[in-house]
């Protein structure tokens, strides 16, 4: 049994402390610096970008999670850290040893992580100050807030599981607004548990709920170099050792998190004004069916048609077709927001100006998919493309 919290912070597990500063990383006097550790070492989690150009951070955490344990995560908003050379990995490895000594840790006990614009190099003197200056208390919210860069709110929830009599959270964190296509990706998401898990558990339960969640979510169809999900369980909660033979309540509640995240994600998309959920089912294959779902989900044509209220289904119906998932066109029925606009191949009678009205007034859209040859499913997240996207990115750096 598990209950989700939508208003709860990072620090709602036990033994989990948070602090943030404005360093000057970016914007004025805006949050840019946090610090998340536990006051406890535990077992550690990641799954990091398949870019070919990774961070900095992504490249050094990779390297720390190889011991599966960490005590706390050091990140930055407004500098990715990334495609700056040598000094990249100088920098990223002094974030660590900064936050180490401020901790009395080891430094390989530090994640790193680095979220903002490419190609410009990190500020060292403001970020060292910055560390310096941070309070570790139940300042959740601030860290939240510290690692967005165009995101218009936080994005926050937590889990409380009950079993057995007895309790433990898991809660998470996420940041991503736009360069969202992830195939780990500028995406972050930070998870802290304090429930004991075996290490080789936790690795496989981090990399199935990103599978369905995270890596199903496209706002604009970018890969970053800088997509990082970190899971920390510091054991404090008490229970029994969760391992492959009794952690079926732990995954799903962790599921639960992540695909909350990752609705919030897309829902919060650069410019975005809809959430878009697409399902596709009856696909021969499972990878078929996530394929299908992602490409119509990051289909430029059927943002932009959702975002004018306009029920140009053949925009689905193409991009199902390009997916590569096996499709025949005679047994393929397409849903717009409950309504099915095509029956076996062909095209269903609605009313046109009904359907806008629909469109226009719902903050989502459902898109269901039924290629019916065989009995996989899956569900991808994207938002509508609007002209503020455009114009969000065409200033970003000036």
């Amino acid at each position: 049994m598990f209950k989700l919290i939508p208003s709860a912070a990072i620090t709602s597990a036990k033994g989990f402390l948070a602090g943030a500063v404005h360093a000057g990383i970016k914007g004025e006097n805006e949050l840019d610096l946090a610090i998340l550790c536990s006051e406890a070492p535990g077992a550690a989690a990641g799954v990091l970008t398949t870019n070919r150009i990774k961070s900095a951070p992504v490249i050094l955490s990779q390297r720390h999670l190889s011991k599966r344990q960490a005590q706390a995560i050091v990140v930055n908003s407004g500098c990715a850290n990334a495609c700056v050379g040598e000094q990249g990995l100088i920098d990223a490895s002094e974030m660590a040893k900064l936050t180490a000594a401020k901790l009395n840790i080891s430094p390989e006990d530090v994640l790193v992580a680095s979220t903002g614009v490419i190609g410009m190099p990190l500020p060292m003197n403001q970020v060292k100050t910055g560390i310096e200056k941070i309070r570790l208390l139940h300042g959740g919210h601030d860290f939240a807030r510290a690692i967005m860069t165009t995101d218009t709110k936080p994005k926050e929830i937590a889990a409380r599981v009950d079993e057995g009599g007895v309790k433990f959270t898991i809660a998470g964190v996420a940041k991503g607004a736009g360069m969202i296509h992830p195939n780990l990706a500028t995406l972050l998401c930070f998870i802290a548990t304090d429930a004991l898990v075996n290490t080789e558990f936790l690795q496989s339960v981090l990399q199935k709920a990103v599978g369905i969640s995270l890596n199903m979510v496209s706002v604009d169809g970018d890969t970053s170099p800088s997509d990082c999900a970190f899971l920390l369980a510091n054991g404090l909660a008490g229970n029994e050792m969760i391992s492959f033979d009794n952690g079926e309540t732990f995954q799903e509640a962790l599921n639960e998190v992540c695909v909350y995240l990752a609705k919030s994600i897309a829902r919060g998309g650069e410019g975005a004004t809809k959430l878009i959920e697409i399902t596709v089912e009856g696909a021969t294959k499972h990878a078929e069916a996530r394929q299908a779902a992602r490409t119509i989900a990051s289909s430029p044509l059927v943002k932009a048609a959702i975002h004018g209220n306009d029920p140009n289904w053949g925009r689905i119906v193409a991009a199902l077709g390009r997916s590569g998932a096996e499709i025949r066109e005679d047994k393929l029925d397409v849903y717009l927001d409950n309504i099915c606009v095509m029956k076996q191949g062909y095209p269903m009678p609605f009313n046109k100006e009904e359907m806008r009205a629909v469109l226009s007034n719902n903050d989502s859209v459902l898109i269901r998919v039924c290629i019916n040859l065989g009995d996989n499913k899956a569900t991808a997240w994207g938002c509508d493309l609007s002209e503020e996207y455009v114009r969000i990115n065409s200033e970003y750096t000036t």
